[in-house]
This record gives structure tokens, sequence and C-alpha cells, in this order.
């Protein structure tokens, strides 16, 4: 049985292409969507899920390709770019009355956010993001030795065929590995949540490898696209990261300027995992990008 959050709805919604996604929605009050991150599915969302639904409806999807959502064949990269993805949102969004939303995303969550907020912007009207910098800028911080902290991101590029067949032969260790490396606090995991993800991730090995190889192609031209025009986001924006540009030799409060004018850029002593580690503190900073 698929966990989800406590006395949250779960629901099937569509998305774009005649994909749907399943999410869980809850709450009440102007509306907030949050996009979860890898490996994990909307259940990551569960303990600021709660707390913001007191005073917003807070809407939680599993990405496509992940979760309980639909997992489509990537024919091309396009099918898991971050526009694709992005526009997955807007529509399951509107199915539910809400033309224009808030919107936080984690890690590939926060990716089809960022790209969300520069292709819709009469639609998100505040954005979140949480612990990465752009598809573009991620690749150009990524070198040296340092780099290897991402190597799943080189692996998952490859043409269609071996990362493929590398990971489904370790699901649960090459999954696992990530949900163990990246939390400073792994308690804040219990043992059926972590069950959760790693089942969820086991089950959608070729699309979580096409969303990733999709960010080695595809999302870069459209990021490269904006920085070429000009394009920057419009809405408030609130980044929340570990302290990536001290460990990879970068500004990461510059990258993000430059793409963010009304930009607040927090630090967190948090893991990668942060929203399950301080959700006290990711839904406090929600609450206070929500009131700029």
């Amino acid at each position: 049985m698929t966990l989800t959050i406590p006395g949250f709805d779960h629901i099937r919604l569509p998305g774009a292409d005649g994909v749907e996604l399943t999410a869980a929605v809850g709450g009440s009050g102007s509306p907030v969507v949050l996009l979860h991150g890898f490996p994990q599915t909307h259940l990551m969302w569960r303990h600021v899920a709660e707390r913001l639904a007191d005073g917003h409806t807070v809407i939680c999807p599993d990405l496509r390709g992940y979760g309980a959502s639909d997992k489509p064949t990537a024919t091309d990269t396009a099918v898991y770019s971050k526009r694709t993805m992005a526009g997955d949102v807007v529509s399951l969004a509107a199915a539910l009355g809400h033309e224009r939303f808030a919107l936080v995303g984690h890690d590939r969550g926060a990716l089809v956010a960022f790209r969300a907020g520069l292709d819709h912007p009469e639609t998100i009207t505040h954005l979140g993001i949480l612990d990465i910098v752009p598809t573009l800028d991620m690749w150009n911080v990524l070198h040296g030795v340092p780099a290897a902290v991402g190597y799943h991101l080189f692996l998952m590029a490859q043409p269609p065929g071996l990362p493929e067949a590398m990971i489904a032969g370790s699901a649960d260790a090459f999954f696992g590995s990530f949900l163990d490396a990246w939390a400073n606090n792994p308690t804040t995991m219990p043992e059926e949540v972590r069950a959760e993800y790693l089942s969820a991730s086991a089950a959608a090995v070729t699309s979580i490898v096409a969303d990733y190889r999709a960010s080695a192609d595809i999302d870069v031209t459209h990021d490269q696209a904006d920085l070429d025009a000009g394009s920057q986001l419009a809405m408030p924006v609130t980044v929340i990261q570990q302290d990536w540009g001290a460990q990879l030799g970068y500004d990461a409060a510059a990258v993000w300027k430059a793409w963010a004018p009304d930009l607040d850029h927090r630090l967190t002593r948090a893991g990668h995992f942060m929203a399950e580690e301080a959700p006290d503190e990711i839904a406090a900073a929600i609450q206070d990008l929500l009131a700029r």
C-alpha cells in the first residue's frame, strides 16, 4: 500500500499530454504546490504539508515518472523535460480550480519549479527552491574531485540502456545510498518511509533515468535560451540550501541572484532532506515567502 500524508486526500489529476499524476491534497486557503525530489515521493512533504494546511490548500503530487504517477515512455528527452513536467503542475492545479498558486520544489522538483517560474510567470505567485542551482549552473559548477558528489548525474546522462541496467540490478543499494549519504540525521526518515522510497524508486528506474537524462540535454538548452534572452524569475523567490558554494567553490547566492532579482537566499544546517529533518524551519521559510 502506498504511503501518503495523513489526513490528506489521495487523488488522480490530469497533467500534460494525457499523463495523469497522483497527488495528496489537504487544507484550505490560498494554494501551495509542493514538489518532491530524488529518490522520494510526495511523502517527503508530510511534516511541512501538515504545518501549512491550517491556512493553505496544500497540493503534493508525485512527479511524472515517480511514485504513483504515470510513467510515460521517453520517446525523446522532451517527455521528461522540466518544461513538460512544469506543464503537468500547471495542469493539475488548474484541474483543482487554481489558476494561480505558490510553488515550492526540492531537488528534482525544484528544477521543475524553476522552469515553471520562467515559463508560467502569470501563474506562479511565489517560488521556493530547496537545495539546487538551475540545471545550466549545476553543470557549470561541477569540476574536479568535488564533483564526485554528483556522480549519479553523469551516470544517468549516458545513452539509454546501460544506466538503466546497472541501476535496476542493484536498485535498493543505489537509491538507498543517497538516502544514507545525504541525510544529516537518518533517524528522521522512519523505516517504513525509507521502504516506501526504495520500493517506488525501484519501480521507476527507467523514468527516473529519463528525468535525469533530460537534464543533460533539453533542459540545458532551455536554460541557455532563457539566459541568452535575459529572462528572470518575476515573482518573489526563496532559496534554501546547504553550503554547496563553499564545498564546490562558487557563490551560490550570486548564481541565484542572476535569475531571481527578488531573492531571499538562506543556508541551512540541515541535510539535503531538509523538509524531513527540519520541517519547522522549512515551513516557516515558506510562510515567510508567502507573506512577501
